[in-house]
């Protein structure tokens, strides 16, 4: 086994005998197509995992990439460090598989290592991916803009949890769609520096929706959010953040090495 760096510095690891390109394209249909479990997973270390020594860290680090290794074939998982941005947590897991028994499976082996043992898992997140709901009935004009490129290789990523009232799912087709098309408008000037990615989560999660950013621009998402909370479908957000995770998007290796200093 081996551990190939890939887009954003995530990190997914592949058999020898994979070629890196034909994991690199699992990877994007994980990404991109509808049908994908997506669990976000945050975790808050010990103060006993500190009293270690550094030696012994070392030691549990490479049995959690064992872990990784075991279940290179049905997950992949993306690594960020939130420690020293947040106090309430310190790592970051977004894990993708196309059934949720897979993350799941390999989550519970993580927890089961030596650093897993040290790892309180703080919130967990539970969703998956659809079809755009709302964009099918956009103008032209705007459905134009929204094929605007992503930004690739931000160094920050946001999560924010949604949690909608009765009200919104009670309103026709036609009302939301309209109050999409406002919230959509909003985000027209940052599509060229912040990246965004839905998961719906309404009967897998407390909440109804998990949406996933990346950046260079923190200063651009902060006025995007600002937009975001003036237009009228925010009135419906019963839940918006609580928490907000901000981290950085980092190697596998690069994390571990952070935690066994």
């Amino acid at each position: 086994m081996k551990l190939a760096r890939t887009v954003a510095g995530a990190m997914v690891l592949v058999a020898l005998f994979v070629p890196p390109a034909i994991a690199q394209v699992e990877r994007e249909k994980l990404l991109s197509e509808p049908g994908v479990y997506g669990t976000f997973a945050v975790f808050k270390l010990s103060e006993e995992w500190w009293k270690m020594d550094q030696a012994a860290r070392a030691a549990a680090a490479s049995e959690v990439k064992g872990v990784f290794q075991k279940h290179a074939d049905k997950i992949i998982a993306d690594t960020y460090l939130l420690r020293g941005l947040s106090e309430k947590a310190d790592l970051l897991l977004r894990v993708h598989g196309r059934e949720m028994a897979h993350n799941q499976n390999f989550l519970v082996d993580l927890m089961g290592t030596t650093l897993g043992r040290h790892l309180k898992n703080t919130d967990t997140f539970n969703g998956i991916t659809k079809k755009l709901n709302y964009v099918p009935s956009f103008p032209e004009e705007l459905k134009t803009e929204l094929k605007t490129p992503p930004p690739q290789g931000s160094p920050y990523a946001i999560v924010v949890p949604v949690k909608k009232d009765a009200e919104w799912w009670t309103l026709s087709q036609d009302a939301r769609t309209a109050m999409m098309k406002e919230h959509t408008d909003a985000t027209i000037a940052y599509l060229k520096t912040v990246k965004r990615k839905l998961y719906h989560a309404s009967g897998l999660d407390d909440l109804d929706f998990i949406t996933y950013f990346e950046t260079a621009r923190l200063d651009d998402f902060n006025n995007l959010v600002i937009g975001l909370l003036k237009v009228k479908e925010n009135r419906h957000n019963k839940r918006f953040g609580d928490p907000l995770l901000l981290g950085t998007i980092r190697p596998l290796d690069e994390i571990l090495a952070t935690l066994t200093r």
